[in-house]
């Protein structure tokens, strides 16, 4: 065979030997190493010179021709010489390591591309493997004329490899016709291994033949030229660091390979000369000069074959046989070195390599190329191909043993391994210092986070990962075995203080000793709250849902305190099937609803319009005054009927309305889950509301002298702000266009602003009108902290404070005409750095008993934008004449993504906000007798 192939189709394929030499012992030689930073592979460049032989090109393979493959081992068969070369390829070469990192992804991690590694690192020890149970001599080449060392660390895995996998490969020879010794080790003999270094510059002072030329050493030329010294000084260094780490030992039978004792071992090949062409034609003029002994006479037969051998491995001259002038022993060249090896084994004489007092012949068989083939394909199927059914399982049991190579070749892994796992403590110690013995999810990831900044200090290598990974399962176990705090948050934004549990089902008892344990929430936060009417007081837990937040409560109060004042109520969710469905958040909007989405007018595109809001009204018991064109209309005396349906005076008394919204029921069938505010569906109400409109009494049951005699009131805040509303008569001839007594500033004159076209103030009683033509009424905006401090509020920055006699003297005009803050601090703070809030409660109203109507329009903004405008489920809504009337704003707001908690202290209060316009105040005039 001309040309090398791979182990595999050689032994798959058929080789046609001679005749004179199939009966002839086969020598098997292994070449393996690293290549240099150089095109081509000097590894393959040897079988050129050793057989003599133009196999590999001058300037390597092409892209072409190099198999896709981490490991590969490539054969050439030399009949003549009786020597059969094996060179391993592996990412240890140039052009295979390109090939690797090319097929590394760019996105590919550090742990991904160690694992990389160390797999072409298993499998390059595998095919070693294999080289060293079929070779009688080995060949490591390496670039560098210095030892690497990391080959001793190789071969003690290699030797720990083949003592796990010896059994395994016995099984598969055992039925080959070999010696029962071959059997019994897997190998022909214990192989010699013989090293061949590249010269990289380090003696450039030597001259072509190898003559020292410094001056000081001129007239006492060395025996041994500086490449041969370089040389013993190599084998001694190998020696000396493989009989340390019992790689090599006296009995050569027990070892993975030997070294000769008393030959050469090691070879240094010179490196290119100043001249390359002399030295080019200087080896080509050596190897086509004819010798004295030669004969141009044809031999045939068996006498031609013993003669080609004599002449193939007849050195071209003496090894250390002659001397130069100077006395200096010339060097033997490559082939020369490695023939005297080989030499051995083709003559049976074998490896006498054991040393020692009592030294073991080792066993040596040279085998025939038919014999050496069955051997070699069975033990590829089992350590390199695994493609056969017969031995699938020995190669499973090989495969599975290379994880004894782990802890020899992985030495950064292994460093790596060692170095996390002394983190982990650290790690575990860092996340629970200062550790309460429950804590929320948040308090889990800062504690989480400390670890990992600890574990990141200690922790190095390719297992950082992986025990980082470890880390994050091991503080969750701890955090969930008992020590995990429950997550819900009260509607003030208080974490519950048992640990993870189960609610109890209607009608279950809450129950301790059960796993996890049946609970109610509880913040152990209290605080002090009012009833609807503001007159009793009690404490109350804090609320984790809504119908207890703003329901619950004030129905335990109302049956000691408000049940029988009298009350307007607000629509609720009437159900008409016995299993009524909460309505879907992301239901669509229908097209036809009832309850109406109120908003401020004062803000453009914060809502519907006026008129909108006109057409949306639900009726309750008192009819109201539905618009500012209704006031118009009443104020001139023209009868409702003359205005139409739609205030546009286009309708008379028989003609039919058009339907309106106000007719139309919402649904009996789905009901709200949460509170009604602007981002709800249409058509649908809740099971509960969560505001209150009562009446304390007739309007003489406020004294405004006294102010509110209810509890709770901070010393001279309980005094209501008058409110003086100008009422005009019907037959006023200097009237010009009405205006609407709301409480925006366009819409009715605000007291001591004067009118136009009149003398005096509106607020007052001036010198050209009647003392009746002021209606007073009184407005009260009340806030309530979670002490149960209670005060009114004259503005968003100022508190109500009488301290003498008469009354409040400030009107309630600027409360009316700007937006009055939901949260205001506490004028009465604790000790505490942290500020006390204290929350808009209830809205007090004293309706005169007068010609007027005031009409209730709460909205309620809990919070920054997007925060939806919270409303009761009626707006528009009219208060009856004669009567003190309290709203209750709800304790708690929450839509579907969740509840409007209450501002932190970095958090500016100016977005938590009722909005103006909240009452208006409209004229009445009786009808017509009929």
């Amino acid at each position: 065979m001309a040309l090398t192939v791979s182990v595999g189709d050689l032994l798959e394929s058929e080789v046609i030997e001679d005749p004179l030499y199939k009966d002839e012992g086969l020598c098997v030689l292994g070449i393996f190493g690293k290549t240099a930073m150089q095109p081509g592979s000097p590894k393959e460049f040897l079988i050129n010179t050793l057989a003599d032989k133009h196999i590999y090109p001058l300037f390597g393979l092409n892209e072409t021709d190099i198999p896709n493959t981490r490991s590969l081992i490539e054969a050439y068969y030399s009949q003549e010489n009786r020597v059969l070369y094996l060179v391993l390829t592996s990412v240890c070469d140039n052009r295979q390591l390109l090939q690797a990192c090319e097929s590394l992804t760019f996105g590919i991690g550090h742990s991904e591309a160690h694992e990389f590694w160390k797999g072409a690192d298993k499998q390059h020890c595998l095919a070693l493997l294999y080289l060293f149970s079929l070779c009688h001599v080995l060949l490591l080449v390496h670039p560098t004329c210095c030892f690497d060392v990391t080959y001793d660390r190789l071969f003690r895995a290699l030797d720990a490899l083949r003592q796990k996998a010896l059994p395994i490969l016995r099984a598969a020879i055992k039925d080959s016709n070999i010696s029962k010794e071959w059997k019994v080790n897997c190998r022909p003999c214990p192989p010699r291994l013989l090293f061949v270094f590249q010269m990289n510059g380090a003696l450039r002072s030597s001259t072509g033949n190898g003559s020292d030329v410094s001056g000081c050493n001129a007239d006492k030329p060395k025996k041994h030229s500086p490449r041969r010294r370089l040389q013993h000084a190599l084998e001694d260094q190998i020696y000396r660091i493989f009989r340390k780490s019992r790689v090599l030992t006296n009995q050569s039978s027990n070892c993975l390979f030997t070294v000769p004792a008393n030959q050469a071992f090691v070879y240094v090949v010179p490196g290119p000369g100043e001249d390359p062409v002399g030295a080019v034609l200087g080896q080509l003029r050596s190897n086509c000069a004819l010798r004295e002994n030669d004969s141009n006479t044809f031999v045939s037969g068996p006498r031609r074959y013993q003669q080609m051998r004599h002449a193939a491995r007849q050195p071209s001259f003496n090894v250390e046989g002659s001397s130069l002038t100077g006395g200096q022993l010339v060097d033997c060249s490559l082939k020369e070195f490695l023939w005297q090896h080989v030499e051995l084994v083709l003559t049976k004489k074998g490896f006498d390599d054991s040393v020692g007092r009592n030294p073991q012949p080792s066993h040596f068989e040279l085998p025939t190329y038919s014999k050496w083939a069955q051997v070699a394909y069975r033990l590829h199927q089992v350590m390199i191909t695994n493609t056969e059914e017969e031995t699938a399982d020995l190669a499973v049991k090989v495969q599975s043993q290379l994880k004894v190579l782990e802890g020899f070749l992985d030495a950064d892994a292994k460093f790596s391994e060692n170095r996390c796992q002394k983190a982990l403590p650290l790690a575990h110690s860092a996340y629970q210092s200062n550790l309460p013995h429950n804590y929320t999810t948040t308090v889990h990831k800062n504690q989480l986070t400390q670890a990992l900044r600890v574990y990141s200090q200690h922790a190095r290598g390719v297992a950082f990962q992986r025990y980082a990974l470890q880390l994050h399962e091991d503080c969750y176990k701890f955090w969930s075995n008992g020590h995990q705090l429950c997550e819900e948050r009260s509607l003030t934004d208080q974490h519950c203080v048992h640990k993870f549990h189960l609610l109890p089902q209607p009608g279950e008892k809450p129950e301790m000793d059960r796993n996890p344990p049946i609970l109610n929430h509880n913040s152990r936060g209290r605080s002090t709250s009012s009833c609807n009417c503001g007159r009793k007081q009690a404490p109350r837990e804090d609320p984790f849902d809504i119908q207890a937040a703003n329901y619950d409560f004030y129905q335990m109060l109302e049956e000691k305190c408000c049940d029988k004042l009298e009350r307007i109520d607000f629509p609720v969710f009437q159900p008409s099937t016995p299993d009524p469905a909460p309505a879907c958040e992301e239901a669509p909007k229908p097209t036809e609803a009832v309850i109406p989405v109120a908003s401020s007018g004062s803000e453009p595109g914060s809502g519907p319009s006026e008129g909108e809001r006109l057409k949306e009204n639900v009726p309750v018991s008192h009819t109201p005054g539905e618009s500012t064109s209704l006031s118009l209309a009443l104020s001139l005396g023209q009868s409702t009927d003359s205005l139409g349906p739609y205030g546009d005076g286009g309708g008379g008394e028989g003609q039919e309305k058009r339907p309106s919204l106000v007719d139309r029921q919402a649904s009996t069938v789905e009901y709200l889950p949460g509170m009604l505010h602007s981002g709800c569906p249409k058509g649908l109400l809740p099971k509960f509301s969560s505001w209150s409109l009562v009446k304390l009494g007739p309007a003489k049951a406020y004294n405004p002298h006294t102010g509110l005699e209810q509890p709770g009131f901070l010393p001279g805040s309980s005094f209501l702000l008058p409110w003086d509303v100008v009422i005009r008569s019907r037959s006023e001839e200097d009237v010009g266009l009405p205006e609407a007594l709301d409480g925006g500033t366009s819409s009715w004159p605000a007291p001591n602003k004067a009118v136009v076209g009149k003398r005096g103030s509106a607020g007052g009683l001036g010198r050209g009108r009647r003392r009746d033509d002021v209606a007073r009424a009184f407005v009260g905006f009340e806030y309530e902290d979670s002490r149960g401090r209670r005060f009114l509020s004259s503005g968003p920055d100022k508190v109500v404070k009488v301290l003498g006699p008469g009354g409040a003297k400030e009107p309630a005009t600027r409360a009316l005409n700007t937006d009055m803050p939901l949260y205001i601090p506490s004028p009465a703070q604790g000790r505490g750095l942290k500020p006390h809030y204290a929350q808009l409660a209830r809205l007090f109203i004293v309706v005169p008993d007068a010609p007027l109507e005031i009409t209730l329009n709460p909205q309620v903004q809990p919070g920054p934008p997007p925060c939806p405008m919270f409303h009761p489920e009626q707006t528009e809504l009219v208060l009856p004449p004669d009567g003190l009337w309290v709203l209750r704003f709800p304790y708690s707001y929450v839509t579907d993504r969740g509840p409007c908690y209450p501002p932190k202290e970095n958090q500016p209060l100016a977005t938590y906000k009722v909005l103006r316009g909240i009452l208006r105040a409209n004229t009445t005039s009786a009808l017509p007798p009929q």
